[in-house]
This record gives structure tokens, sequence and C-alpha cells, in this order.
């Protein structure tokens, strides 16, 4: 394909990261000249923007940056890594790699992502070489965990909880493969393997699907069970719903258009759930994918990043020209959408025995963040079920991980390994803290405006004994908190979210669906601690009190006026 016919249907002047694309020869740029460079920990602007098509962001230790200023050095440079799998899904072989890459490498951590992936920080340049060859050694792969690429596919995390979730399972890995960037310059600058002759020619075939540029921006895909939408599955560019019928995989239902991010105070940015177009079978999703991610290709803005994601695609052109040129590249028409209904977006804690006979515990993991603390041995722990555990670790959407696949006659051996280092599924935390999320902001992410993971669970107990005081410390209330308005925690979903402004401030929203199937409202804005707990407590205290069977926190605060529900950037009140 050429490079001109690619570009054709953007007209306007592309951004810089467009031109850094396209003279990179398939994301190689300089980058491995740049990695030997030990003058500085930091590396150039253009090698860093395809760092990240290689799973990787440069960062700084933002808390140490003003009095390395004073004293005339550098900012703390290390790098976040992040690594992909499918699913969310590991070998314990593969948890011990990460364990130890994490001690010896990075900071002695693993961050458990919202798109099942794992996340390093703190890797420094020199050791990124050795970290990614140690990850690919154990058969994971960090290439297109970021960038302008389809990012790490989503999937109901327990493949065995039925044979349905198994072949569902198996579709998103098929699609995840498909997906995969084809060139060879990972290959290349990590892996030390011999690089092929120039690639820069029009009609190069190093990358059938993405081309010599790639995507305007990243692309996120989630695959959906019913009753439980576990994944978000309406947050995701496209989303597969699978359909049941008469206890067999019929198809899935398949949505476009969602996305989280936006930009404070610019109305041209904004969250979107996404919407249902149609039907396909099974054998017809892996064409469906693709055909899609060609057009986000083809038609996706190139001159403007922010406006890049599929959501403004479809909203600038119309869902009927989507759905019409989708099946113009398909050949065939999407079948009419069918019936399906989700209950909730959260995990089920604890001990599950699956289709197959073997057992699955799911422990609760605060904010994803897999550590030892004083008292709480977490990271030793599961390295010591890793080293005995014959089944696998699943690592699911809401930042959990489930220790997967334990053989019955093996079952007791892992609950004692549970018991001895205290690990937990939660039990003796409230509802709230175990459906909250939050992601990672200070010290390390560039775009955060205010803390989160630090700072969520100190907030969280100040909420906990309002609710306990309402008799409500079981009730399931999904409540998330991201340090700028980016989305990684998917908090516009949430029924309770703060989103970072500034230091110590937050913008308030309320009203998310329980199910994840509608985006909350701005409540009150740019507030701090005190007014958070001052307007919390008296509605907390009126659903108490005057809720209905079965409705949920985000139902109600809708019923009862506080927020207007938002439906497809309309609100009105319910």
């Amino acid at each position: 394909m050429s490079e001109n016919n690619l570009l054709s249907p953007n007209s306007a002047p592309h951004s810089d990261v467009e031109r850094i694309k396209r003279e990179s020869n398939y994301l190689r740029g300089s980058l491995a000249e740049t990695l030997e460079d030990r003058i500085t920990a930091s590396i150039p602007d253009d090698d860093n923007r395809l760092m990240k098509f290689h799973g990787s962001y440069l960062q700084d230790d933002r808390d140490l940056r003003n009095e390395r200023q004073k004293q005339k050095l550098e900012p703390a440079y290390q790098f976040m890594v992040r690594v992909r799998a499918s699913g969310g899904i590991v070998t314990p072989e593969q948890w011990l790699m990460m364990d130890r890459v994490a001690r010896q490498y990075a900071n002695g951590s693993i961050r458990l992502t919202t798109r099942q992936s794992f996340q390093l920080h703190g890797v420094l340049k020199w050791d990124m070489k050795p970290a990614i060859q140690e990850v690919h050694h154990a058969l994971l792969t960090t290439l297109a965990a970021c960038g302008d690429v389809n990012r790490n596919v989503m999937c109901n995390p327990n493949p065995y909880q039925s044979e349905i979730h198994g072949e569902v399972y198996e579709w998103a890995c098929r699609v995840s493969r498909h997906l995969d960037p084809r060139t060879r310059a990972y290959h290349e600058i990590w892996l030390d393997e011999e690089k092929v002759a120039d690639s820069r020619d029009e009609d190069a075939d190093e990358e059938p699907i993405y081309g010599p540029v790639y995507l305007p921006r990243k692309f996120k895909i989630g695959f959906a069970v019913p009753p439980s939408n576990d994944v978000d599955v309406f947050s995701q560019d496209l989303g597969f719903i699978a359909v049941i019928e008469e206890g067999r995989l019929k198809g899935f239902n398949v949505t476009v258009g969602g996305g989280m991010g936006m930009m404070h105070g610019d109305p041209n940015t904004y969250p979107q759930v996404a919407k249902p177009i149609g039907f396909a079978t099974p054998e017809q999703i892996v064409d469906v994918a693709e055909k899609t991610v060609t057009i986000q290709r083809d038609y996706g803005d190139r001159a403007v990043r922010k406006h890049a994601r599929l959501k403004y695609t479809i909203d600038d052109r119309g869902i009927d020209w989507f759905t019409g040129e989708l099946a113009k590249r398909l050949g065939w028409n999407l079948e009419p959408a069918r019936p399906f209904h989700f209950e909730h977006n959260g995990d089920r804690y604890g001990w599950v025995k699956g289709s197959d006979g073997n057992w699955h515990f799911t422990l609760f993991i605060q904010n994803g963040r897999v550590r030892d603390e004083d008292g709480y041995p977490l990271m030793t722990g599961l390295r010591e079920i890793a080293k005995v555990h014959t089944g696998d670790f699943r690592l699911t959407p809401n930042q959990n991980l489930i220790i997967g696949g334990v053989k019955t006659r093996q079952k007791k051996k892992i609950e004692a390994l549970i018991d001895q280092y205290g690990l937990t599924d939660g039990r003796h935390d409230s509802a709230l803290r175990r459906n909250s999320m939050a992601c990672v902001a200070f010290p390390t992410c560039g775009l955060a405006m205010a803390e989160s993971e630090r700072y969520f669970p100190s907030l969280l107990e100040k909420i906990e004994p309002m609710l306990e005081e309402a008799g409500l410390r079981e009730e399931d209330i999904v409540i998330r908190m991201t340090g700028c308005p980016n989305g990684c925690a998917r908090p516009m979903l949430a029924e309770i979210a703060f989103i970072g402004k500034a230091p110590g401030k937050y913008n308030l929203y309320l009203g998310g669906g329980f199910a994840g199937e509608r985006l909350n409202k701005m409540y009150k804005e740019n507030i701090g601690e005190a007014e958070i707990l001052d307007s919390l407590k008296p509605i907390i205290k009126h659903y108490a009190k005057e809720r209905r069977k079965g409705e949920h926190f985000g139902d109600f605060v809708i019923r009862a006026g506080y927020v207007k529900e938002v439906r497809d950037g309309q609100e009105f009140h319910a």
C-alpha cells in the first residue's frame, strides 16, 4: 500500500508524531544508538515517541525534580516498562520472571494495570535491554503495550469459569495475534537479531495492516461475557460481547467508539461509551477487528492527536458512514445486534470452582500494586506460591489477581501459603474498597496533576466510616480515582469518581452505571478533601434512607436529582 493512499483522507498538516513515525523505518529510528549513550539517562524526544511502541515511556521521579534542579543535576530519569499478556494470563514461571526483573532492574514492585498488563517502574536506561530480554525469554513481550497500535486485548480472566469463557479467551488471543505489529525493529534493537535491509520504500510489506505510519493514536479492544462486564467493554474502541444461546457461543455483538480520555476545559474532547452496531459469528470477528483498525488507520485524525481516537472519527462522520465503510471492506453486512444484559463490572473474590474441576482464588490487590509492606509480604507470598503452583496467574481488569487452575490435591498447599503470608481476598475490607481502582499518578507519571494511587487509600479510610454509619459497609459501589483526565482507571464509568485537577484538588463525578454501561457527570469542580467529604456524606445518608430495593448508588443519584444522566452526549433526568 502506498503511503500517499494511506494518508489521503487526512488532508490537514500532520502532527510532528506522524513525521517521527514516517521517518522511523518501521519504529527503528535511532533507538539502538541512543541506548548506547551512557552520558545521560535520558533519550531524545523523537526516540521517546518510538519507545512507546516498544512498550516503554521515559519518566522521571517528580518527587526529586526540584531538589535535583537545585543541585544542577538532570532529572532522575527512568523508564516505565509495560508487559503484555493477552487476557492477562501468565504461567508461574512468567510470574517469577516478572518478580525477578522488578527486584533486579525496577523499583522492587510490580503494578497490575487496568488492561491486564504488567507495569514496572524505575528501570534505568542501561538496564532496559537486559530487562526486556528476560521478558522475551519468558515468552512475553513489551511490543505494542503502548504506542499507536492495538494495545493488550482484554478478556474475562477466568477461561475455565465455563467452556464458553474458554472459547471467548481463545478468540481474544486470535484477534490479539492477528493485530500484532510485524516490524522486526523490536528484535533488532532489544534481542540483537541481525538487521534487515532498509524497509522505507513504499511497497514494503513489513506492516501489512498498519503501514509505515501505524495508527493515529492508540487502539483498544475488549471481550466481555455477560452478565459480567469486568473489561468495561463500552470503554473500548472496539468491543465484542459474547452472545450465548442454548448454552453455546453463537457469536459476538460488536461495539465501537468507546474511549475515556479527555482534557480539562476542552469541550472538543470527551469520554464516550461505545455503541452496538451489529452481530458477527466467531469466525468473522478477526476480519471485523482488522477492517475496523484499517478504517481508523485511513480516516483517523493525524493532525490533532487529542482528536485522533476512533470515537472522534465516528462522531465526525457518523455511525452510518462507519457501518457502511466497514461493510464495504468486509464484503458483507453485520447481522442485527442480539439481546444482552450486564449485571456488574467488578471481580468476584475468594475461591471458585471452574468447569474443569480446578479451583481459582481471586486476591484483592489494592490499586494493583504488588510489593512487600510492613505486616503484609504480598510480593514474597506470591513468589513462594509461584514456586509450587502448577496452574497459572490471571490479571483481572480491576487490578486484582487470580491464582488460577489450582488442582484439588494442591489446594491445601496453596491455602496454607495464602494464610502464612496473610494474603487477602478483601473480606475484611469494605465493599467500597474492593470496588476501587486508581491510576499510578505521582511520582512517575508525567501527566499527573494530582495524587492518585498513593492518596486514594487514605481518602477511602475517611469515606468508609460514613458508609459504616449508614449501614452500607457491604454495599457494592464502584469508586475510582485518577491523577488526570486521561482515563487510565476508567473513572468516567464509576458511580463515584475523582479526577485530578491540581495538587490536592479533584473534580467529583457521580452517576456512572454499576455495570459500566453509563458515563458519570461532574458534580463539583476543583475541590479538596474536606469538601469531598462534606459533599458525599449527605448523599450517602440520603441513599441509605431512600434507595429502592436493588437500586445502585449511580442510579439513585440520578433519580434523586444530584446529577443528570449522560447518554450519547445528551443530558436528561431519568
